[in-house]
């Protein structure tokens, strides 16, 4: 399994690169969002990578950092999104933003992507939603190039935590996700108790 590659850049093309490390030409299937970082022809990039085996290939998927990574595996858990799929929704979103249309249950958000229609769209946030551990991931991106430390997983999981009481208790995700974003923006401390009392107030129901 190639887990990275490290080289400089031979060609570009509008979803893929060429990498050339020692010689041998890689080419490596990406988002817009990471070719745009990449850099000219003739620069030197680190890429993280993903290769996906099949009977009639071997492809290469490459991402700047391993949130896109992750978030680029955990689409294709969901029945229906292959590698094409999950490029395309990583263009349009970053993984924070697919991590917050997941919790908000925004479809609208992930049919932005091209080729994602509002009945997939719809699947994919129905069922990450409840892939709790996974999505969490994808809010503590570590970049590989800047080194910059992870985030705080522990302020998301409260966050996850009062959202699913919160559905538990009837209220639709939508309408929680924006009123635990409210609780959370006026008391960055709080904790999970915290959040849903402050949140149940915010949709007026004590």
């Amino acid at each position: 399994m190639i887990a990275q590659l490290s080289g400089r850049i031979a060609m570009l093309d509008v979803n893929s690169v060429v990498l050339d490390v020692n010689g041998v030409g890689y080419l490596v299937q990406m988002t817009g969002r990471t070719l745009a970082r990449l850099g000219p022809v003739g620069g030197h990039v680190t890429l993280l990578t993903e290769m996906l085996v099949r009977e009639d290939a071997l492809t290469l998927f490459g991402f700047a950092e391993d949130d896109e990574r992750q978030a680029f595996k955990l689409l294709q858990t969901v029945q229906g999104v292959g590698a094409k799929a999950s490029l395309s929704i990583l263009t349009a979103l970053s993984p924070a933003e697919l991590l917050q249309a997941i919790m908000a249950a925004d479809k609208a958000m992930v049919s932005r992507a091209d080729g994602i229609g509002p009945k997939l769209a719809l699947r994919i946030v129905n069922e990450l939603a409840s892939k709790t551990g996974a999505i969490m991931s994808l809010g503590a991106p570590a970049s590989l190039d800047s080194g910059a430390p992870a985030a705080d997983a522990a302020d998301n999981q409260i966050i996850q935590d009062a959202l699913s009481a919160l559905v538990n208790l009837g209220y639709a995700r939508a309408e929680v996700f924006v009123a635990v974003q409210q609780a959370v923006a006026a008391d960055k401390t709080a904790d999970t108790s915290a959040i849903i009392g402050a949140a149940l107030k915010q949709l007026g129901t004590v």
